[in-house]
């Protein structure tokens, strides 16, 4: 028997640290999307993104352990997969090429997180 219930939306979170990857995992929870991740590493997404990748949505770190998050934005682009950046750094730390991308300051609350998200995923 199907379940009329719709499923939630899923978010991947890349985030190097872990009281802020915590964090964020909880608020998406409160606000009702499944989470993928939080994926801390660059070897790790690169593991996850040479799959058969989905996500309704992701949040992205702009700095993972001192490397740029840039390269695998760019992928996750191309994928279709509605982006935000998380940074200390705001809207200027981003590369050209991916600088329509919405950015959420650090830090961030949970409206802030809410409305990113109302913004680049439909209902």
């Amino acid at each position: 028997m199907m379940s009329d219930t719709p499923k939630p939306m899923s978010v991947l979170i890349v985030e190097d640290e872990s009281l802020i990857a915590i964090n964020l995992e909880m608020i998406l929870e409160d606000l009702g999307y499944a989470v993928i991740g939080p994926v801390m590493t660059l070897r790790d997404l690169d593991k996850m993104l040479s799959g058969d990748f989905r996500a309704d949505a992701a949040i992205l770190d702009v700095n993972i352990a001192g490397e740029r998050i840039f390269p695998y934005a760019r992928r996750l682009d191309q994928l279709g997969i509605p982006l935000v950046f998380a940074s200390g750094y705001g809207a200027s730390g981003l590369s050209d090429d991916l600088a329509h991308h919405p950015v959420v300051a650090k830090p961030y609350t949970e409206q802030d997180i809410a409305g990113m998200l109302g913004r680049i995923c439909p209902a």
